[in-house]
């Protein structure tokens, strides 16, 4: 008899609700501790399946189930809400909903990384972490300057030997002069850290084929090619580059106003692990990065329409641009204040054809 166990996990506790011949059981809470989900996984059969959403601790709930029954299933939690939204939400109920999705077939599941790729995407989220510290460091040091009119370093590094040999010679007062030591020294410790980190994803990286072939597009060092690695995992997942380039987030999408359509650079759905490689690159180089990567990493030609950006320009930029701020936040027709922003709309749009003419 199939059976299937929902859990909405939270940072304590998890709720549970067994779906059992079309109907669901609640099965109460059960604690987030390595004892308790064992406990919990001894009760259970290896023909039973379990559902939870995608969260902070959920790889770590499906390496100690994951011997105890036939599979651990990770849902996407957006596409499960676009799915089941309902008005009443309690801990029972998502359970329910994830469990009787996959007794379904309905269920939008992830794909689970094995635990080399987890390791690697660890040490790139890390360091992406240290480098925006280090970021935030740099310009607090900028801006105490900038409070006190001191001009620019005639240097090319600030934060470098001649830099710090300037620094030392500005008049500033004393408490600034001793945040600006304290921040040198907390620069100098995360440049250890950094170090380390980089030696530790050479390490996992250097002997991965996948790294090696993207080495060989222009400006791709370890580190970028690391983190492509660790966003993409398994490259034969999907199916097209452009698939690929979409898992990303830097696909272009087509968005109309008023019967014209326009490209546009989509970021908002790149995932969490594929944001280190803008550490080394800019958004450009990452979408050319990403491409790249897309037509070494697969077998299949250049995707169609990889040169759409060039359009996003003049007029038709003003006009994406314009689609942008105006997603999400345009009113229903017939709501307060729809028209007045309508006519804001269409008079843009005026002014942008005036511009063409």
């Amino acid at each position: 008899m199939r059976r299937v166990i929902g859990m909405d996990i939270h940072r304590t506790f998890a709720e549970v609700v067994f779906w059992e011949d079309g109907k669901l059981r609640a099965g109460g809470r059960i604690g987030m501790t390595r004892a308790g989900l064992e406990g919990f996984g001894r009760s259970l059969g290896k023909e039973d399946e379990i559902v939870i959403e995608a969260t902070g601790n959920a790889m770590a709930v499906v390496r100690v189930l994951s011997p105890y029954v036939a599979r651990v299933i990770v849902a996407n939690p957006l596409q499960v809400k676009a799915i089941a939204h309902a008005h009443v939400k309690t801990d029972k109920i998502d359970a329910g909903v994830l469990a009787s999705l996959r007794a379904a077939d309905f269920l939008p599941e992830i794909w689970l990384p094995d635990a080399e790729t987890e390791r690697l995407r660890r040490l790139v989220a890390r360091r992406n972490q240290v480098v925006r510290h280090r970021t935030q460091i740099k310009n607090e040091v900028h801006a105490i300057l900038h409070a006190h009119l001191i001009p620019p370093c005639p240097h090319a590094d600030l934060f470098g030997r001649l830099g710090r040999s300037w620094l030392t010679k500005q008049v500033m007062p004393d408490d600034e002069r001793g945040a600006i030591d304290r921040h040198l020294r907390e620069l100098d410790r995360l440049g250890e850290d950094l170090g380390a980190l980089d030696r530790d994803i050479a390490q996992a990286a250097i002997d991965d084929p996948a790294v090696k072939r993207l080495l060989t597009i222009t400006g791709i060092n370890l580190i970028v090619a690391a983190g492509l690695v660790a966003a993409i995992g398994d490259v034969r997942r999907f199916p097209d580059p452009q698939k690929l380039v979409s898992y990303v987030g830097l696909n272009p999408r087509v968005q109309a106003i008023r019967a014209r359509t326009c490209s546009a650079w989509s970021h908002r759905q790149a995932g969490t692990f594929s944001r280190p490689c803008d550490a080394g690159r800019g958004s450009l180089g990452c979408i050319q990065s990403a491409r790249s990567a897309a037509r070494l990493l697969s077998a299949h030609p250049r995707p169609p329409g990889s040169t759409n950006r060039r359009r996003c320009r003049g007029a038709q930029a003003g006009r994406a641009m314009l689609a942008s701020a105006g997603q999400g936040c345009r009113l229903p027709v017939g709501a307060t204040g729809a028209g007045r922003q309508q006519a804001a709309l269409n008079g843009a749009e005026s002014r942008t054809t005036g511009k063409e003419r």
